[in-house]
């Protein structure tokens, strides 16, 4: 018998949680609405989110 352990969440967060001027967290770029939705969005939305969406918001900080 093989036990499995649930996967960890990937969550892009670093513990800075404070939500700037543009709406964006300081410490992870995400919106409020991304960060609400978080645990609900698949696997899939979560790897989209922060392999296209943050960086390109990280680029347009830069």
């Amino acid at each position: 018998m093989q036990i499995s352990f649930p996967q960890p969440v990937l969550s892009p967060c670093i513990g800075i949680c404070q939500l700037g001027d543009d709406g964006y967290c300081v410490g992870c770029l995400r919106s409020t609405a991304e960060i609400g939705r978080w645990l609900a969005m698949s696997a899939a939305e979560r790897e989209h989110v922060m392999n296209v969406v943050l960086p390109e918001r990280e680029a347009e900080k830069a």
